[in-house]
């Protein structure tokens, strides 16, 4: 059997001003200082791909526009509604008063595997993804409603940010619009 791969006009993909207009996933993304351009870009491409609603950068991540974030975004920074935040708490206190749910994404003391995390209808949901060496900040975790682990089985129990994200992104994703 052949399989003919689809030409780009053949995936009905909407543009920019469409992506805009469209209903989004009922969740946010939260970058709590993450230092590679190359990540970020990731982190838009992915929420792009999923309709996601906001992404917000905190602390040291960087913002666009920037050449090495375009490169990985592939223009998904102009879909994707974004905001840049020093502090990452002051973003989690404020989506907390609007009934959001911040779960964390770490390793931690009493986490929930991803598997075994259950979402509710009509619930919105943040998560947020933490810099690459030092996970997300201690005082985030704790502000969080629950820390959401991703269970690996290898020796290295630790992925690259924009894929722990994209693992992430997908679960939620799925568990949402069931």
């Amino acid at each position: 059997m052949e399989n003919r791969k689809l030409k780009n006009s053949e995936l009905g993909r909407i543009d920019p001003l469409g992506f805009k207009k469209a209903e989004k996933t009922p969740l946010i993304i939260i970058l709590d200082n993450i230092r590679s351009l190359n990540n970020i870009g990731s982190v838009f491409r992915t929420a792009d791909a999923f309709l996601i609603e906001k992404i917000y950068l905190c602390g040291i991540t960087a913002k666009p526009p920037h050449k090495d974030i375009q490169k990985t975004a592939l223009g998904a920074t102009d879909s994707v509604d974004w905001e840049y935040a020093e502090n990452t708490l002051d973003v989690i206190q404020k989506l907390k008063t609007q009934g959001v749910f911040i779960a964390s994404v770490e390793q931690a003391q009493d986490s929930i595997s991803l598997e075994d995390f259950k979402t509710s209808p009509n619930q919105k949901y943040a998560i947020v993804m933490g810099h690459e060496v030092k996970g997300v900040q201690q005082q985030v975790v704790n502000a969080s409603d629950g820390v959401i682990e991703i269970p690996q089985y290898g020796t290295k129990h630790s992925l690259n940010i924009s894929v722990s994200c994209g693992i992430v992104i997908w679960d939620l994703f799925c568990k949402i619009k069931a």
